[in-house]
C-alpha cells in the first residue's frame, strides 16, 4: 500500500468522522446536552484540549471511527445512563438520557443525516466548480458478440427507460445495469422516431474496482461518444447533487439486498484496507475523483449507521420506537443483553471484511460466499 493511499485514507476518514460526529454534537447542544467528549479516532489520546462548555476535544491514536459522549452516559454508545440516581436538578437538566423521546431521536438521527447532507455539499461544490461529466443515454458504438448486439440494440438508439426507471445521462444506465447481471431488463428506446421495447440480458463480467478487487457486474457493450463536462450554477448544482446521492443510496442498497439473498457474493464488501487502496487509487487520478469518492463514502457511512444493528444508530432509532410504542422503554438488562449482541455482530462484521480485503475469496473458498 502506498503512502498515498495511507494518506488519503485517513485525511478522507477523519473527515467523515468528524462530519458525522459533528451532528450528534450540535444537535445535542442546541437541546441542552452537555457533552463531555468529542474523540476522533479511538484509543489514547494524541492531542487535545477542553473548552469552555467543558467538552473535551481529542485526538486518537486509533483513527478509524470516533464518538461522542455525552453527560450521563455509560458508555461513548450511549447505552445506559450512568449514575442518574444521584443526579442534581442541574444534572438531569442537561443529562441526554433525561431528554425527551424526540429529542434523543433527533440527536442519534443528526449524525447520519450529516454525513448525507455533506455528501450532497461536496458533490453540489464538485458539480458548480469542477462540472460534472455528461453524455446523452444514445449508444454510439455497440461491441461485437455483446448482449446489447444479441438483444437488438443499434447504434443511434436513445435509451429512455430500463424496467421503471428514467434515464436521463449514460451514467443512469450504467447504475441500472452493472448490479442486474444474466436479468432480463425492459429497454424502452427511442429509434427513427419511434419508442420501442426491447428485452435486454446483460452479461456478466468480471472486473478491477480501483482497489484491484474483482467484482462481478452487468455489462450491455455499448459505448456513448458524446462525452462533456457540464458546469452547473449553484441551485442547479445542489438539485442534481441530490439527485446524485439518491442514486448512490439505491444502488447501494440494492447492492447490499442482492449479496442477503445471495445473488451477489460477498466478495464486493471490503473494510479499511480496501477503502485505503480506493483513496489512493482515486487520489493518483485527481481531486474531482478524490471528492467524489469522499460523497460517496460520506453516504455509505450515513446508511451502515441506520442500519437497525445495535449500538449502531439505527439499533437506538428502533429502541426508541420500541419505547414510544410500549409507553416506556426496555428494562436495564434487556438493554445491556441487546447491546452485546450488537457489539458482537459489529466486530463480526469488522472480521469479515478484513478477511476480504486481506484474502479476497477467502469466504467463498470454504463455501460461506
Amino acid at each position: 500500500m502506498t503512502i498515498t493511499a495511507i494518506v488519503s485514507f485517513l485525511v478522507v476518514l477523519t473527515v467523515l468522522v468528524f462530519v458525522h460526529e459533528m451532528g450528534h454534537y450540535l444537535i445535542a447542544r442546541k437541546n441542552g446536552v452537555r457533552v463531555e467528549m468529542f474523540s476522533v479516532g479511538f484509543g489514547p489520546e494524541i492531542i487535545g484540549w477542553t473548552d469552555t462548555s467543558l467538552t473535551r476535544w481529542k485526538i486518537c491514536a486509533i483513527p478509524l471511527g470516533g464518538y461522542v459522549k455525552m453527560f450521563g452516559d455509560s458508555d461513548p454508545a450511549s447505552t445506559n445512563p450512568s449514575g442518574s440516581e444521584t443526579f442534581s436538578e442541574d444534572d438531569v437538566r442537561v443529562s441526554f438520557h433525561h431528554k425527551s423521546l424526540a429529542q434523543k431521536t433527533a440527536i442519534v438521527a443528526a449524525g447520519p443525516i450529516a454525513n448525507f447532507l455533506f455528501a450532497v455539499l461536496l458533490l453540489a461544490f464538485l458539480f458548480a466548480i469542477i462540472g460534472q461529466k455528461h453524455a446523452p443515454p444514445i449508444i454510439d458504438k455497440i461491441a461485437s458478440g455483446s448482449a446489447a448486439e444479441e438483444a437488438g440494440l443499434s447504434v443511434g438508439d436513445r435509451i429512455i427507460r430500463v424496467n421503471n426507471t428514467e434515464i436521463n445521462k449514460f451514467n443512469d444506465l450504467r447504475r441500472v445495469v452493472s448490479p442486474n447481471p444474466n436479468k432480463n431488463l425492459l429497454f424502452l428506446i427511442e429509434r427513427d422516431g419511434k419508442n420501442i421495447e426491447i428485452d435486454v440480458v446483460p452479461s456478466l463480467t468480471e472486473v478491477r474496482d480501483a482497489s484491484g478487487t474483482m467484482i462481478k457486474v452487468g455489462l450491455l457493450g455499448v459505448t456513448s461518444m458524446q462525452t462533456s463536462t457540464k458546469l452547473y450554477d449553484p441551485i442547479s448544482a445542489f438539485k442534481e447533487a441530490v439527485t446524485e446521492s439518491w442514486s448512490i443510496s439505491t444502488q447501494t442498497l440494492s447492492y447490499l439486498g442482492q449479496i442477503v439473498i445471495g445473488s451477489r457474493g460477498t466478495e464486493e464488501l471490503g473494510g479499511p484496507i480496501r477503502i485505503a487502496k480506493m483513496s489512493g487509487a482515486v487520489a493518483e487520478i485527481g481531486i474531482s475523483s478524490l471528492i467524489y469518492f469522499m460523497a460517496v463514502l460520506s453516504i455509505n457511512l450515513g446508511l451502515i449507521n441506520l442500519f437497525p444493528i445495535p449500538v449502531l444508530d439505527g439499533g437506538h432509532l428502533v429502541l426508541y420506537l420500541l419505547e414510544f410504542i410500549r409507553g416506556r422503554p426496555l428494562g436495564k438488562k434487556a438493554q445491556e443483553a441487546i447491546s452485546f449482541t450488537g457489539l458482537g455482530l459489529v466486530i463480526a462484521l469488522m472480521i469479515f471484511v478484513t478477511l476480504n480485503d486481506i484474502w479476497p475469496g477467502f469466504w467463498s473458498n470454504i463455501g460461506l460466499s
